[in-house]
């Protein structure tokens, strides 16, 4: 009686062992996902900050402003 006890306890362990492994390593997914997407906009940012030329620190520059601007209405 002993070993079939001793069966059915071995079976269920491995389940419950296996789901918090499986739940340990999507974590670890997950958090590689959230840091390869942060790492990825801090390049993407840093290498449209490299490609601009020197019009485009005045672009915005001669533009009007709007009509009713100090107006007094």
């Amino acid at each position: 009686m002993s070993s079939e006890a001793d069966f059915v306890t071995t079976l269920e362990e491995p389940n419950e062992g296996s789901a918090l492994r499986l739940l340990g390593w999507f974590s670890v997914g997950m958090a590689v996902a959230a840091l390869s997407f942060f790492v990825g906009r801090e390049l993407r940012s840093r290498y449209k900050f490299k490609k601009r030329t020197p019009y485009d620190f005045y672009s915005s520059a001669g533009e009007s402003q709007s009509a009713e601007f100090g107006m007094g209405i």
